[in-house]
């Protein structure tokens, strides 16, 4: 017999809670009952993203809501600012060229996060930019960047800012509101413990501006038409209803949870992976990492590849590897959304079996025993449970 576990940074392991919800009899999306749903998973999302901005949600992957972004807010020829050091980064570069927008990109060394300075740089030199896009956490790196910093810049431009925080939501830190973020996109299938499937946006009113006047293309992914049907509780085009029937009931448990705990949790759990990694004389790769992953250099002498094929097809362990040009190069160990302490002993005790296996030096045990010193001392609740809604 052989189990399987789910490191990677998405998609992510779902409670049962959650994943039985999509179980149940299918809705009719034009209903009341659809409706309740759809306004809870609402009001939840924007409990995670702590902002009192629209909230749309759209039938998709991470990257449709991506490209919506760049449909909505920008006509052929506008210029964007785009700070990337890594894979994602790079995608909204090709999302924009995509649309004929003129690209600025400020770009860091993959395993660094772009510094607000060199944002601030880009908007004195391109005071035309309509927008800066970015990442909260790089997954392909596993750095995060200052959102907090960057929206302190736009905020004094004419710039909005906008923010992939698909693979960091619901496990790193951002105040939409509180920092002042335009537009933030996210995914169902990473912090936010639920399957692929569905996407979200946040949009300010200074967001909304330009839309109005955005020329690009749209029809399916049009932010006005979603936000037109938001009084009817309902969206413009069908929507995966079980997706969102069962994110009802996961945002119910990061409710139980709390946000802060959830925060505090995430870090605890980075901490003990770092711990782990590097006593086992391996390198962090990310020189500013961030709390949902940790992105390890592959030892020398260790074929990367076979680190990641061997740990799943031998030992049942699913992690992830390089992306691009980091192919082979590092692998990356998941601990964001429904992961808890035993998630980063498997992880680390697969990942010494397998180094071992591969011939790299390394002492069986020494990673978890330094993990195990960091997970005795677990983070303390601050925060009472909310309350569950009376529907369910």
């Amino acid at each position: 017999m052989k189990k399987s576990y789910l490191i990677t940074p998405g998609p992510t392991p779902i409670p049962p809670e959650v994943s039985s919800k999509e179980g149940l009899p299918i809705l009719h999306h034009r209903t009341n009952e659809f409706g309740v749903y759809f306004v809870e998973v609402l009001e939840g999302l924007k409990y995670v993203y702590q902002t009192k901005n629209d909230m749309l949600l759209i039938s998709g992957s991470g990257t449709g809501a991506m490209e919506s972004s760049v449909a909505n807010l920008l006509s052929p020829g506008d210029t964007a600012i785009v700070a990337t050091s890594g894979a994602f980064g790079d995608r909204w570069c090709k999302i924009l060229e995509a649309f004929g927008a003129t690209v600025v990109a400020v770009k860091a060394e993959w395993g660094q996060a772009v510094p607000a300075s060199d944002v601030e740089k880009a908007l004195k030199a391109t005071p035309q930019a309509k927008a800066v896009f970015c990442q909260l956490t790089e997954t392909s790196t596993g750095v995060v960047n200052d959102i907090r910093r960057y929206a302190q810049l736009t905020a004094s431009s004419q710039a909005i800012l906008v923010v992939d925080a698909i693979s960091g939501l619901g496990g790193q830190e951002i105040d939409t509101d509180g920092w002042g973020v335009d537009v933030v996109v996210a995914g169902s299938q990473k912090g936010l413990m639920t399957a692929p499937g569905l996407a979200m946006v946040s949009v300010s009113e200074r967001a909304w501006k330009l839309v109005e006047v955005a020329k690009n293309p749209r029809f399916y992914f049009d932010w006005r038409k979603m936000r037109k049907s938001l009084p009817e509780k309902e969206t413009p085009w069908t929507p995966p209803v079980s997706l969102v029937v069962s994110m009802a009931e996961a945002l119910r448990q990061i409710k139980a949870e709390g946000l802060q705990n959830i925060f505090s949790r995430h870090a605890w759990l980075a901490e003990a992976t770092r711990a782990g990694v590097t006593a086992l004389g391996l390198e962090i790769f990310a020189k500013q990492p961030c709390n949902v992953l940790t992105s390890v250099v592959v030892p020398a002498g260790v074929d990367g590849k076979k680190i990641i094929k061997k740990m799943r097809e031998d030992y049942g362990v699913s992690i992830a590897g390089g992306q691009v040009q980091l192919m082979g190069k590092i692998f990356r160990l998941a601990h964001m959304g429904y992961m808890e302490r035993f998630d980063v002993i498997i992880a680390l005790s697969a990942t010494e079996m397998i180094l071992h296996e591969l011939g790299y030096k390394v002492e069986l045990g020494k990673g978890v025993a330094a993990a195990q010193r960091v997970l005795l001392k677990a983070p303390k609740p601050t925060i009472q449970p909310a309350p569950v809604p009376a529907h369910v």
